[in-house]
């Protein structure tokens, strides 16, 4: 192999280009390298991550006595995990998240991964887990860990195997097993934690002790791999949805690696020809034949369809489906001039929180001329007491939004209404607010304050009856290009987690309830939206519209 090879990144460009066919978010982690290769502030060091890729093919043996050579999406994955620098001199990834579909090599690529930390990773005294919710998963990676080491001469020379642990003695080294069943996840210093099945631990309990023992350890790996899974609720769910988001660019996080798996919309999981999105080792580590067999038992045994559609095909059974796709609303990312739209009319809508949550208002403003865009301004607060906390508990940059300007924090552990009040009377001062829609939650006493000043302040029922119009019109405006959103990270990020409840009718709405995580302005945006359906604007209103062209306008309640 040439010195100058670079299979992570000949990968990446075989994805970009279509000869290596896979689903939409390893199709962005893949532009994500190649995006990230100009940056000035990281540093691929191919030599490194050669280094790692030919380790598995001079050093482990796998199956049948013969070398672990690495597929090209594990040569991906490797690579990138172990390529990549800070400008400081650190490992970039300390997080690495990967969802395939079963039987396409994960645990041995785990185990590969732990034994690379072991011996040749240049940690002093390393410490390496296979950390499950049970003993014997845990063992899983573990016994692929030793199988490997008593099949290599070189390590088996320098590795000693013991019951329960991998061991050198002269370098005070260990990989071993750990789970929360035997209560044997305190007071370690994790170099490497590689975290089997994700999708089966009941709760963060594992990843949260083992992300704790990396503390004092400069180049630490959280390594997690995991079939997909139904909890919604679950820390798997968690860091799936998180790792979209970070392949989206909707949350920035160069710490944290995502090769996730999927089929893409309008895929069907019995067409074979989609098979490979979400088995990348098809026909090498996993062979078509064994899937032909699981789809054919699928379809004749209703029960085996939804867990051979979540194992094998990387489907989330119990998924919610986002709302807004995020390449629709990156249609109206470009920036918004707020003071060319000073004393222009708009619609407010206001979505208030007390404790530990965001308060949103946003400001709507209807186009004035032909082929104008409706315009929104954001406005969010944040207790900020709860700022810090919140953001390295969730990983969500709520303490970059404040020092940056897109959230406002209020005093104490409780949104001050005072500041909301004072902003509002502000901008009133500045636009033409012709209403301001809001949910009467927590809303009483700053409603009256505002309907003082004599704003005009219109109660939205959080129902079907008064949001199913609103709630349709704003995605239809997504979709067709016409709301500008300026791109605000908040209320971006709280479009990518938006989920809606249907009724009966068919009619949609909002679902905090069911969302992946806040959506306060976009409840806000829907207040607004309300107001401008049943309200007089200047220029053309979108249900008018629609009549003037004949089209059944959606029904305004």
């Amino acid at each position: 192999m040439s010195a100058k090879t670079d299979r992570a990144t000949a990968y990446a460009r075989a994805v970009k280009s279509g000869r290596i066919v896979t689903g939409k978010p390893v199709r962005l982690a893949c532009e994500r390298h190649l995006r990230d290769l100009k940056r000035k502030d990281l540093v691929w060091k191919l030599d490194q991550a050669e280094r790692a890729i030919e380790f598995f093919a001079d050093m482990l043996v796998f199956e049948d006595g013969k070398p672990f050579l690495l597929e090209p999406f594990q040569c991906f994955i490797v690579g990138s995990i172990f390529g990549w620098y800070t400008k400081a001199g650190d490992r970039r990834f300390r997080t690495a998240y990967c969802e395939i579909g079963k039987g396409n090599g994960k645990s041995p690529l785990a185990a590969g991964i732990g034994i690379y930390g072991l011996v040749a990773d240049g940690e002093p005294a390393p410490e390496v887990y296979a950390a499950a919710v049970t003993h014997e998963q845990a063992r899983i990676v573990f016994k692929d860990a030793t199988r490997m080491v008593e099949e290599s001469p070189e390590l088996k020379e320098l590795i000693h195997p013991q019951v329960g642990s991998l061991t050198i003695p002269s370098e005070y080294a260990t990989f071993r097993p750990v789970s929360s069943e035997h209560r044997s996840l305190d007071g370690l210093r994790v170099h490497m934690g590689l975290i089997d099945e994700l999708h089966e631990h009941p709760s963060a309990l594992v990843v949260d002790k083992i992300r704790a023992g990396t503390k004092s350890r400069r180049n630490a790996l959280i390594f997690e791999i995991t079939n997909s899974g139904y909890d919604r609720h679950s820390v798997c769910w968690n860091h799936h949805e998180y790792s979209l988001k970070v392949l989206e660019d909707v949350i920035p996080n160069d710490s944290w690696f995502a090769y996730v798996c999927s089929l893409d919309d309008g895929d069907d999981w019995r067409d074979e020809r989609c098979w490979v999105k979400v088995n990348p080792g098809l026909g090498s580590i996993i062979q078509k034949k064994y899937l032909s067999e699981l789809v054919e038992v699928a379809k004749g045994m209703p029960t085996q369809e939804n867990l051979v559609r979540r194992l094998n095909f990387c489907e989330w059974t119990e998924q919610s489906v986002r709302a807004i796709p995020m390449e629709e609303w990156a249609r109206g990312a470009s920036p918004i001039d707020a003071e060319a739209l000073r004393g222009r009319s708009c619609f407010a809508g206001l979505d208030l929180a007390r404790v530990n949550d965001l308060s949103a208002l946003e400001l709507l403003f209807p186009p004035v001329a032909d082929g104008e865009l409706w315009k929104v301004l954001s406005f969010f607060w944040c207790p900020e007491d709860d700022i810090g906390s919140r953001s390295l508990r969730d990983r969500v940059p709520y303490d970059v939004w404040a020092r940056q300007g897109f959230l406002i924090a209020t005093p104490g552990n409780t949104t001050d209404y005072g500041f909301i009040e004072a902003k509002v009377l502000e901008l009133a001062g500045q636009y033409q607010i012709k209403g301001i829609g809001f949910d009467r939650t927590f809303a009483g006493e700053i409603v009256q304050s505002l309907m003082a000043e004599n704003l005009n302040m219109v109660e939205v029922g959080q129902g079907f009856l008064s949001l199913a119009a609103p709630t349709a019109e704003l995605l239809r405006m997504v979709k067709a290009g016409e709301l500008q959103h300026g791109n605000h990270p908040i209320l971006t990020w709280m479009a990518s987690n938006l989920a809606c409840a249907t009724d009966a009718a068919g009619n949609l709405k909002p679902d905090k309830e069911h969302s992946a995580e806040k959506i306060d302005g976009i409840s806000a945006l829907d207040n607004a939206l309300y107001l401008a359906g049943k309200a007089p604007v200047v220029g053309p209103n979108p249900w008018d519209e629609r009549v003037a062209r004949g089209e059944d306008p959606l029904p305004v309640l």
